[in-house]
């Protein structure tokens, strides 16, 4: 049987497409693709959607094989009425996959913190803003200050020109404050998210242990499918 997995972000979607219970393939695409339009009009597949963003739930609640994942649908211990169900989603999904406790840091358009204890239960998190959109706060909140794309290598501390300062400024004092977090968890960390693989290279140095999940949401949405299976199989006539 092939499902396919919707993650709608703040900036783009990643999807997901099982077949047989096998994770077969993740891409990442604009809202607007031809993914999008295959899907919305042609694709006789269930679709799982997990999204953090009102309007995009709106948009896929409409869709006739959708199956919307919310925040009750995670059994995750310990959440808040306002958690956002792609931090509970990642929480979870990297408590079943590497044990507990465990830290997730989701570096997205915004960078979030998800952390859960021994016992398996959701504790608390921060939340910031992603690499990206500290880049374009800056150029869009300031009259001289270019868009800057990031570097795979950060510039050296002391800047000597107007794009490696901020690249300097941001980097260095993003993973100043990430550390300050990893220096107070004692448990296992797992880094996922579009900037994903960047910090993960950059904490090296302080968490050697640190470990890299590209696909851990969408792992995490292929496991919820397979609880949620009665759910899906009434909806696709199984």
């Amino acid at each position: 049987m092939n499902v396919l997995g919707l993650i709608a972000g703040n900036s783009r979607y990643h999807w997901g497409w099982w077949r047989g219970g096998t994770l077969k393939r993740t891409w990442h695409t604009p809202w607007h693709s031809p993914t999008t339009t295959w899907v919305q009009h042609h694709c006789p597949w269930p679709l799982l959607v997990v999204s953090p963003v009102p309007q995009q739930v709106e948009r896929w609640q409409r869709h006739p094989q959708a199956k919307i994942i919310t925040l009750s649908d995670i059994p995750l211990a310990g959440v808040y009425a306002t958690l956002g169900v792609d931090r509970a989603l990642a929480a979870w999904g990297a408590s079943r996959f590497y044990g507990t406790p465990v830290l997730v840091i989701d570096a997205g358009t915004a960078i979030t913190l998800n952390a859960v204890d021994a016992q398996g239960t959701f504790i608390g998190g921060a939340i910031l803003p992603g690499l990206a959109l500290q880049c374009q706060s800056l150029h869009q909140g300031t009259g001289g200050l270019p868009w800057v794309s990031w570097p795979a290598q950060l510039p050296p501390v002391w800047a000597k020109d107007t794009v490696a300062a901020i690249q300097s400024g941001i980097g260095y004092t993003l993973l100043a404050g990430l550390n300050f977090y990893l220096e107070r968890w004692s448990g296992q960390v797992v880094i996922t998210g579009g900037d994903g693989h960047w910090l993960w290279q950059q904490l090296q140095s302080n968490r050697p242990d640190v470990i890299g999940a590209p696909d851990l949401l969408m792992r995490a949405l292929g496991l919820i499918g397979r609880i949620q299976d009665v759910d899906v199989a009434s909806r696709t006539g199984r």
